[in-house]
Parts: C-alpha cells; sequence; structure tokens
C-alpha cells in the first residue's frame, strides 16, 4: 500500500497545502538545475553553507509544526520528518541509530533526487558529495529535539559518503558540537 500526504487545495488561490502548511510542487529537474545553477554562481562552498543554515532553520520550524499538529515529541518527531521526506520524493531516508540525549544520529539515504537526476537533464556525475543540502535539515531536526527534551545542545551534520560518488548509499552523521 502507498501511503498518501494529505494535499489541501485552495480553490480560490491555488496554494497548496499538506498539513496546513503552504507546498510546492515542482518536477525533480526543475528544482536540480535550478540547484545546480546556484551553485555555479554562487561558488558551491557558499552555496552549501547558505543551504545549511536556510535548511537548519525550515527543519526546526517544521519539526515544531508537525509535532503540534501530530502530537508527537522527541525522536518520534525525526522520525515523522525522514518519513515524509522519503514520502515527498526526496529520496528514502532511514534513522539508522539516534540518541536523543546526547545528540548524535546515523541518518542512511537511498534514492536521493540528486544521484537519481545524474545524468538527466544534463547533469553530471559527482566530483563532491551531491546530497549536502540535507545535511542542515538533519542538524535543524535534532536540535528540535533536544530542545522538546530538555536538552541544550547544538548539532551538526555532514554527509559522510555519497552514491553520487559510488558509494552503495548515502550516509549522514549529525553529532554535537
Amino acid at each position: 500500500m502507498q501511503p498518501q500526504l494529505p494535499i489541501d487545495v485552495d480553490p480560490d488561490s491555488g496554494v497548496w497545502r499538506t498539513n496546513g502548511l503552504p507546498m510546492l510542487y515542482v518536477p525533480r529537474h526543475f528544482f536540480i538545475n535550478n540547484h545546480l545553477a546556484m551553485e555555479a554562481a554562487l561558488g558551491r562552498r557558499q552555496y552549501a553553507d547558505a543551504l545549511y543554515q536556510a535548511g537548519y532553520r525550515s527543519a526546526h520550524f517544521w519539526c515544531a509544526s508537525e509535532a503540534a499538529t501530530h502530537g508527537l515529541s522527541g525522536l518520534a518527531v525525526f522520525e515523522h520528518y525522514l518519513s515524509r521526506l522519503s514520502l515527498r520524493g526526496w529520496g528514502r531516508f532511514r534513522l539508522l541509530e539516534a540518541d536523543a540525549a546526547s545528540g548524535n544520529a546515523h541518518i542512511r539515504l537511498d534514492h536521493s533526487c540528486f544521484v537519481l537526476a545524474q545524468g538527466e537533464a544534463g547533469a553530471p556525475q559527482s566530483e563532491h558529495m551531491a546530497c549536502y543540502l540535507f545535511a542542515g535539515w538533519f542538524a535543524g531536526a535534532m536540535d528540535w529535539v533536544g530542545e522538546d527534551l530538555g536538552r541544550d545542545y547544538r548539532t551538526v551534520c555532514r554527509e559522510s559518503q555519497c552514491a553520487g560518488q559510488g558509494a552503495p548509499h548515502c550516509a549522514f552523521t549529525v553529532h554535537p558540537l
């Protein structure tokens, strides 16, 4: 059975919402082409830093919103986050291990949209980690978990291996600063 996401479309404005949050729906090639163009224009390091901060804030906000909507707390919110990302076409995410008390986590990603897009619409094979966009998301989600449980750590995340470079899957490590 395919799980379904609730999508409500406002008949007047055309705005799509899932669980009350406004959503955008775009083809993968459109997003990837824009992503690669911004990386080229700004430089990989500057672009990655900007994405990390924006992704961190967005994940933190999303976790708070979804916790309130679904009555979730702690690591259940992080697991819900990965499930929803998986349902939305970003890839298949799995929390391999996590310690909410310390802020450590390991995430596995199979079928990353960035890896699948290589070769589509002229997207090149990656010379670097291709899925770095997700790193800020996972740190933001883990920090939300810590705050929810009364912890005061701040975490960082990095992609430790990438299927775009030939690894069997992508992997991310979250750990306290």
